[in-house]
């Protein structure tokens, strides 16, 4: 199976069982806010990220489908907070009307915190698991998504507005707004698969690369890319006058830059004989997506 089919295949799994876990007597106005966002599609690469290497590692679906789906909880509620207008003001996501222009912005906020909740909630509910390491699940993923993660990237991104920023500041603000949500994946699935340091570690290298490339190749679209193959407005990182990989380095040294961290991430694989399918086949993707 290629790439193509495998990512299919994975999709499908996280699609069809992406809006199971709202729980039943949630209200129900923000419970068609949630599932609206939550079924809006998207790549889910995240939980594809974990459900590869869990199933290398024979972890049972059972178990890492869960897992999997909470991260892509977190994922989506970044997304509602990160189109309102106090954040980026967007009116299209994946396509569609963004939350806030279908349900208001108070529905949409509260959808968002809902979304988030319920990733913990998910995690907090998992049966058969070592509760030791149960919560190593929770604290990576509340660490990857929280104050010196996810959010963290979201203030120095916010701070960067109208400011030129230099390439290593550029690099803390997608390391840690991209990046920690695309390594979380691979920390929670080496956790699940009770791997040894040293492979664990390289994995999450590999993540670090993967997620830094992604961004590269995210700024390269806001340039080159069409609302019809995005989803999304193209040239909002202009619009709020954001430094990116294009801006400080020009387009084809960008473009290189990416190139270059997906050697990098494949060469992490490969030193540690690390053998998960798609991994090495998913970082030579980001170079050439469309959307």
């Amino acid at each position: 199976m290629d790439l193509k089919q495998g990512l299919a295949q994975y999709k499908e799994i996280i699609d069809n069982n992406i809006t199971r876990f709202i729980p039943e007597n949630c209200p129900p106005k923000l419970k068609e806010s949630m599932e609206y966002s939550l079924k809006a599609g998207g790549k889910r690469i995240r939980p594809a990220l974990l459900l590869m290497v869990c199933d290398h590692y024979k972890v049972s679906r059972e178990l890492s489908l869960p897992v999997a789906c909470s991260i892509e909880y977190i994922h989506t509620y970044s997304l509602i907070h990160d189109d309102l207008p106090a954040m980026d003001d967007d009116d299209f996501r994946r396509g569609k009307p963004t939350n806030h222009k279908v349900f208001g912005e108070a529905i949409a906020i509260l959808a968002g915190d809902g979304i988030l909740n319920t990733a913990f909630e998910i995690l907090s509910n998992l049966e058969g698991i070592d509760p030791k390491i149960q919560v190593k699940l929770i604290k990576e993923l509340s660490v990857s998504a929280g104050i010196t993660g996810m959010i963290k990237g979201q203030i120095l991104d916010i701070e960067g507005e109208e400011k030129q920023l230099t390439s290593s500041q550029l690099a803390d603000v997608h390391r840690y707004k991209t990046g920690k949500l695309l390594t979380a994946p691979l920390k929670m699935a080496a956790s699940l698969s009770k791997l040894d340091k040293e492979t664990a570690e390289a994995l999450y290298s590999y993540g670090d690369h993967f997620g830094m490339a992604f961004q590269i190749t995210d700024d390269i679209l806001d340039v080159c890319g069409s609302f019809e193959s995005l989803g999304k407005a193209v040239g909002s990182d202009e619009k709020l006058s954001k430094s990116t990989y294009v801006t400080l380095h020009g387009l084809d040294k960008a473009k290189l830059m990416a190139k270059e961290h997906v050697q990098q991430g494949i060469k992490e694989l490969e030193d540690n004989d690390i053998k998960v399918p798609y991994l090495p086949q998913l970082l030579t993707y980001l170079l050439n997506r469309k959307a």
